[in-house]
């Protein structure tokens, strides 16, 4: 029978507990990213740490046995405090919510953000060079080796879940050849090393001034070039040209300082530029699957700017690639029209939309009027989710307390309802940015307009502030009759 999300935290309370002989207070869940492993904070007393649930014990056992290796070459990584008998349960360490990439977004390209890409570079020496150098590549989950293979793989998903949605006429068979010889040439770059394969600022934490690594089930032997191409060319960071230079200068010098001596840094940064290349059509093949086929708008929206950073790419290197059908595709894919396509309004002072999201009771209040000219906006039924009112725990608390938030998070649909929502909303909100529109009303309805619709209310308020920058105005229209005593 599959776990529900109550027997997760059940577990996961219990072996907090054990180790920390601490009755947990809260357990909160964790917004779920792009993997099926399940994150929760729990808290009591000051310790707080982060519950993991995960079904697959061969990529625990593989988490593990990396996690130990790069804590004995003193590289930051979360401590992975108990474990359960399955080994599907775990506890880590909590290392709050910062990451690099929040930094970015947050304060933009300051010294005090750079320094911290600059000691990211200098611990992804560490993990490639000597924590690679005794690493048995057996644990590797995966897979053990980034070879042409996987090369292969990484070209054919950019094909199929990027470049054929997209319509662009290419002769396929001409472009397979090239794509088939492009990966025997990649695979061909030496040195290997231990591989991070998912190296990008959202993996890499900021906790009490020191950057910490997460998310790196991945690792297996391959070419170190990739990892700072991954690093360096995320699409939304947009990193400076001179931030690139500098972080390649800090890792041949790191490297120099550790005495590695097998690498030739020119060879190095040629082989550098081909793997950028590779690691962009990665990403936007994971784009158009995540955001295109199952409408994740993250990554729908993470398009515009990928396609800017190709671009821009491409300008630069004018012979890579050295295959005219595949560079032909890459031009057609990164076109002022695919710009157009994919664009989405940067999130600054400039965005005019304000998005009125309202909780309300069909009995009390019934549907809310839209106030502005818009004519209206979304209205979504939450009576089909358990009512935490005809509890009596719940009876007087709303939607913002904590008790509430757990009961519709652990025992009911609501974040499947949600997760719904947000797929529906993103839409208008990303058209109505790229349009100028000034309004959008959201409202959310249940019973007694006091726990259901007050908690979805919140919870997207949250969400489109955090992922549109765009002002929201949260209104409970039954706030007066909430029966609190």
């Amino acid at each position: 029978m599959t776990a529900t999300i109550t027997d997760h935290i059940n577990t996961l309370e219990k072996l907090f507990e054990e180790h920390f002989e601490i009755k947990p207070e809260s357990t909160v869940p964790l917004a779920v990213s792009g993997s099926d492993r399940r994150y929760y904070r729990i808290t009591g007393g000051d310790v707080s740490a982060i519950g993991t649930f995960n079904a697959n014990v061969a990529e625990n056992n593989s988490y593990f046995y990396f996690t130990d290796l790069f804590r004995k070459h003193e590289i930051k990584v979360p401590e992975v405090y108990k474990v359960g008998k399955e080994r599907r349960y775990y506890i880590q360490q909590d290392l709050g919510s910062t990451s690099l990439f929040d930094l970015v977004m947050r304060d933009g390209h300051t010294e005090e953000v750079k320094n911290y890409f600059l000691k990211a570079t200098e611990q992804l020496v560490k993990v490639q060079w000597r924590a690679g150098t005794e690493c048995n590549y057996n644990q590797c989950f995966s897979s053990k080796q980034f070879d042409e293979k996987a090369i292969m793989a990484d070209l054919m998903y950019f094909k199929y879940y990027f470049a054929d949605l997209q319509k662009i006429p290419y002769d396929r068979n001409a472009i397979m050849e090239e794509m088939e010889q492009l990966s025997k040439d990649l695979g061909r770059i030496q040195p290997q090393t231990l591989m991070y394969r998912d190296f990008q600022s959202r993996n890499i934490m900021i906790h009490e001034g020191e950057v910490y690594f997460i998310d790196y089930q991945g690792v297996m032997q391959g070419p170190p070039q990739y990892d700072l191409a991954s690093l360096l060319w995320q699409a939304k960071a947009k990193i400076p040209k001179a931030w690139k230079e500098d972080v390649l200068n800090r890792y041949v010098a790191t490297m120099e300082e550790l005495k590695i001596s097998r690498v030739e840094e020119i060879y190095f940064r040629r082989g550098y530029l081909q793997f950028v290349l590779l690691r962009m059509m990665q990403v936007l093949g994971a784009y158009g699957f995540r955001g295109l086929l199952e409408n994740k708008p993250h990554f729908r929206t993470s398009i515009g700017p990928a396609l800017k950073n190709m671009k821009q790419f491409l300008d630069d290197n004018t012979q890579i690639p050295t295959y005219t059908g595949l560079r032909a595709l890459l031009e057609a894919i990164c076109s002022d029209d695919m710009q157009e396509k994919y664009a989405i309004a940067e999130p600054t002072e400039e965005i005019k939309l304000k998005v009125q999201i309202n909780s309300f009771s069909y009995k009390k209040n019934g549907i809310p009027k839209d106030k502005s000219s818009h004519g209206g906006g979304y209205v979504f039924d939450c009576r089909g989710i358990k009512n935490p009112g005809r509890y009596n725990a719940y009876k007087h608390l709303t939607g913002q307390d904590i008790e509430v938030k757990q009961f519709l998070t652990r025992e009911t649909r609501m974040s499947d309802f949600l997760q719904h929502v947000n797929g529906l909303v993103s839409i208008n909100v990303e058209d109505y940015i790229s349009r100028g529109f000034e309004h959008l009303s959201v409202s959310f309805g249940c019973t007694g307009g006091q726990h259901r619709s007050v908690f979805a209310a919140e919870y997207l308020a949250e969400l489109l502030e955090k992922n549109y920058k765009v002002k929201v105005t949260v209104s409970h229209l039954n706030q007066e009759n909430w029966v609190l005593s």
